[in-house]
């Protein structure tokens, strides 16, 4: 299947080999170049040096995203600046967001991982690439764009919403390839439609990210651009981005770039690896990264292995598609949202309580939704409803970059606990 950008060895036994080389570089360089994992490795007692096979990994300490947020502003650096060329940021649940930096050699790496997944769906240097994915901090869309470009595609890069402009790319540039997530797939799909423009346009192939997509809503994007081929991308800011894996055109499971990273799945208990086949944590060591190296980082994403061959042939090993995660993230529409970020909005609002819900639903449109349920103050009068109806929504849309529907409810009509108040309510089925 894959070509030009094929693996970084030649069998699957090879790859062994291969990772233990690359992570002996990667713990000595760390050790070498970062106070922090030195610190870490130090307060175990573990050298580079004691790492001789796979499986002594074990030996070395966890990262995880408090480590990245506690060593801001620039956490895990392990290249000197004038090596640094560019930062990319992800989300966080503080105000502090987690910053990754990236050496030219970094961005090289993420730019040949990509294209890889661009070969793995079967694009050619004659396909043209519409971008439809968040520019700016975010890894997304400058991720899509560097490997459109290294690939030798022409890259269309949108960005996303813009409805208007969306379709008339679609029509005037006439893209083959759509890469967005399931949401915004879906709505321009169903765009496309309602304006019965779908003879006008020439998309093949979309490519989704950045959030889960139920199989319903995969098949509606099918069907509405009357196309047989949607790709699932994986990546996250800590991982270089999107691009690290790719489902191929079976479409069962992700392979994913064993020659660039270790994955390793853990119990979120035991922290010990699962059993093969069992559902645990995804945790990354990376094996090439120069300036912010990942060591046994908890993602907190779950999946489970697939290890029987795939009938594509290629010999990248496989896991399931991303299940969910361990702790209370949840994903709208593209956007990781942390309870914490909305507590916080709220708290700087008069005239309302401590007491809120998170109600997440998908509607029959295949789209999701989220209702905010927030009691209003004991005091409050009922005249003030409609203000905080649009004040809270209004700066929800500013700090979290989502809309929501917002219920004013009764104070002390929400249910109060001893122990920990649930507070996001995910009615969505995947």
């Amino acid at each position: 299947m894959l070509k030009h950008f094929i693996p970084k060895y030649a069998t699957a036994d090879d790859l062994a080999g291969h990772q233990l080389k690359r992570l002996k570089w990667t713990l000595s360089h760390v050790y070498d170049n970062s106070p922090f994992y030195r610190k870490g490795f130090d307060a175990l007692g573990v050298k580079p040096s004691d790492i001789r096979t796979l499986d002594d990994i074990r030996k070395l300490p966890l990262t995880d995203a408090d480590d990245l947020r506690s060593d801001y502003p620039f956490p895990l650096k392990s290249a000197g600046f004038e090596q640094i060329v560019r930062v990319h940021s992800s989300s966080g649940t503080t105000g502090k967001r987690k910053i990754l930096s990236y050496t030219q050699k970094d961005i090289d790496d993420w730019a040949y991982m990509f294209c890889r997944c661009y070969e793995m769906a079967g694009l050619t240097r004659k396909d043209r690439v519409q971008i439809a994915v968040g520019y700016g901090l975010w890894t997304a869309g400058a991720g899509f764009q560097l490997g459109c470009e290294r690939y030798g595609a022409m890259a269309i890069p949108v960005g996303p919403g813009n409805i208007d402009m969306q379709c008339a790319f679609l029509i005037d540039l006439q893209p083959t390839v759509l890469c967005a997530t399931a949401s915004m797939a879906l709505l321009l799909a169903e765009e496309v439609n309602r304006r019965n423009i779908r003879h006008n346009i020439s998309i093949k192939k979309v490519i989704c990210g950045a959030e889960r997509a139920s199989a319903s809503t995969i098949a509606r994007i099918k069907e509405l651009f009357n196309i047989s081929e949607v790709y699932d991308i994986t990546g996250l800011t800590e991982l270089y981005g999107p691009g690290t894996g790719l489902s191929c055109h079976i479409g069962l499971g992700i392979h994913y770039w064993a020659d660039f990273y270790i994955l390793e799945i853990l119990d979120q208990e035991t922290l010990e690896p699962v059993k093969h086949g069992e559902v645990g944590e995804m945790v990354f060591t990376t094996l090439y990264k120069e300036a912010s190296p990942l060591v046994r980082y908890r993602s907190r994403d779950l999946t489970r292995l697939i290890d029987e061959p795939c009938p594509c042939g290629c010999i990248l090993p496989r896991h399931e598609k991303i299940l969910g995660r361990s702790d209370d993230m949840f994903i709208l529409r593209g956007v990781n949202i942390y309870p914490q970020q909305i507590d916080t909005i709220l708290s700087d609002i008069k005239g309302i309580s401590s007491e809120y819900q998170i109600i997440l639903d998908r509607k029959p449109d295949g789209k999701d939704y989220m209702t905010l349920k927030v009691e209003k103050a004991e005091d409050a009068q009922a005249r003030d409803d409609k203000a905080l109806v649009e004040d809270i929504a209004n700066r929800i849309k500013h700090s979290l970059m989502v809309s929501c529907i917002v219920e004013i409810v009764q104070y002390g009509s929400l249910p109060r606990s001893e122990k920990k108040t649930k507070r996001v309510f995910d009615n969505r089925e995947f």
